[in-house]
C-alpha cells in the first residue's frame, strides 16, 4: 500500500522469513557460523533455539539458500502430527513414495534410499522447524532415524529448529540418549539496543530506501522496550509505521506516533508478553529483588497500584528467571549423579509451575475496564477510517 510512496521495491517490515533481507546481528551471525561449521562437519544433530520471532526460520531459510548441490533435503514444518504422518512426511520431501505403504515399509523406504544417495556420493540432511511441538515419543523416534549410518559416517544429518520450551524437554531423563547426540548446540537471543537501529536500516535499505523516514529522539528506544528486541515484533511496529506515516502524508516518525500506534495495534498489550531470554537483561539479584516483589503470588498487585510498565517487567524478569533454571538443569545434568538429577529436576519443575502461576496472576490485573476497551475500540475505528476514507 505504502511502497510506492516511499520509493520501496516491496514492503521492508514482511512477516515471511526472506533470507534476503538476514540482519547479521550478532547472535545471528553466531547461529549461522555454526551451522557453516556443522553441515560440512556432517554434525549428527544440530539445535538452534530462540524465542518466537527471534529470526531462527530466516536464519534456516538462508542455509537452505547456500546448499551446495548434491544435497538432499526434507524440511518439515508442520509438527502437529502422528509418528506415521512424520516419518510419511520426511519421505514425501525426499520423494520417496508413500501412498499405501505402512510406517515399517517406508522405514526400509527411508533406509534404502539414504543408502543409495550416500554410495553416489550424496548428502541428506532432515530439518525440523518448530519441533518444539514434538512430543518426547516422536523426538526419540527422530534419534532412531540417526541410526541410519555407515560404519564411518552418518546417512542423514539432523537440525531442530524450536523455542526454548523444546530444551526444556530435552532435559527429561528419557531423552538422555538424543541430548547426547546434539553435536552443535545455539540459541539466539533477542537483538540488543544498539542493534535495532541497524537492523531497522538495513530491512529498509534491502527494500530500496534507507532515507525513506526520519526516527525522532526517542523513538528507537521505545520501538526496543515494546519489542524487547525481537525482530518479528520490531517488523509489526515498523510496518504499522509507515503505514500510519503513509496516511498522514509525512515521513517523519515521532514518539506519539509510536506510541499510538502501539495502541492501535493491541489494546491489551497481547503483543507485548512473550517470553524473552534476553541475555543483555541485569544481573540475577535483579532478577532476585524482582521475584521477591512477586513472591506474594500476585495477590498485592492490584492495591499497590503497580503500573502497566512495572507488569511487564515483572513477567519479562520472571521469564528471565524461568530461562536461568533451564540453563541450570542443563548444566546439572552433566555434572549430578542421576539420583541427585531427578530430585534437582522434580524441584526445578516445581519453580517452573509457581513462576507460571505468577505470571497469569499479574496478567489478571493487567485485563483492562470495560470502558478503557471501548475508549480503544473507537480509537482504533479512527486509526483504520484515516487509512480507508
Amino acid at each position: 500500500m505504502y511502497t510506492s510512496f516511499f520509493n520501496f521495491k516491496c514492503s521492508p517490515f514482511q512477516l515471511t522469513p526472506d533470507p534476503e533481507f538476514l540482519y547479521l546481528s550478532r547472535e545471528h551471525r553466531k547461529a549461522l557460523t555454526y551451522l557453516n561449521y556443522g553441515i560440512p562437519q556432517n554434525a549428527g544433530f544440530i539445535l538452534i533455539t530462540g524465542e518466537i520471532g527471534a529470526g531462527k526460520t530466516t536464519i534456516i531459510r538462508n542455509i537452505i539458500k547456500g546448499l551446495k548441490e548434491g544435497v538432499r533435503l526434507a524440511f518439515i514444518k508442520n509438527t502437529q502430527v502422528t509418528s506415521e504422518q512424520l516419518i510419511a512426511m520426511i519421505n514425501e520431501d525426499f520423494g520417496i513414495e508413500t501412498k499405501g505403504r505402512d510406517k515399517i515399509q517406508m522405514l526400509r523406504d527411508l533406509s534404502d534410499f539414504l543408502i543409495a544417495e550416500y554410495a553416489r556420493g550424496g548428502k541428506c540432511m532432515l530439518i525440523i522447524d518448530e519441533s518444539q511441538n514434538l512430543s518426547a515419543s516422536l523426538l526419540e523416534e527422530v534419534r532412531l532415524l540417526s541410526n541410519l549410518e555407515t560404519a564411518k559416517a552418518k546417512l542423514l544429518q539432523i537440525i531442530l529448529v524450536g523455542q526454548p520450551e523444546l530444551k526444556r524437554t530435552l532435559n527429561r531423563p528419557d531423552l538422555r540418549q538424543l541430548k547426547q547426540r546434539i553435536s552443535i548446540s545455539c540459541h539466539i537471543n533477542p537483538l540488543t539496543r544498539g542493534e535495532i537501529e541497524g537492523y531497522i536500516f538495513h530491512r529498509l535499505t534491502v527494500a530500496g530506501n534507507r532515507d525513506a523516514v526520519i526516527f525522532g529522539n526517542g523513538t528507537m528506544d521505545l520501538i526496543y522496550n515494546y519489542s524487547r528486541g525481537l525482530p518479528r515484533l520490531i517488523n509489526i511496529i515498523c510496518d504499522y509505521l509507515l503505514l500510519s506515516a503513509f496516511t498522514e502524508e509525512k515521513r517523519d516518525i515521532s514518539a506519539d506516533l509510536v506510541h499510538e500506534v502501539i495502541g492501535d495495534l493491541d489494546t491489551e498489550n497481547a503483543y507485548w508478553h512473550d517470553e524473552v531470554s534476553h541475555k543483555y537483561a541485569d544481573s540475577a539479584g535483579t532478577v532476585e529483588a524482582a521475584t521477591v516483589s512477586a513472591g506474594d503470588g500476585g495477590t498485592g498487585l492490584q492495591s499497590q497500584g503497580i503500573s502497566q510498565e512495572e507488569k511487564r517487567d515483572i513477567l519479562y524478569k520472571l521469564s528471565l528467571l524461568e530461562n536461568l533454571f533451564a540453563t541450570a538443569i542443563d548444566k546439572l545434568s552433566f555434572v549430578a549423579s542421576i539420583t541427585e538429577s531427578k530430585k534437582l529436576e522434580a524441584r526445578f519443575n516445581e519453580i517452573f509451575n509457581e513462576i507460571e502461576s505468577l505470571k497469569e496472576r499479574v496478567t489478571e490485573f493487567e485485563r483492562p475496564p470495560l470502558e478503557e476497551i471501548e475508549s480503544d475500540i473507537k480509537k482504533k475505528k479512527n486509526f483504520w477510517g484515516r487509512i480507508f476514507n
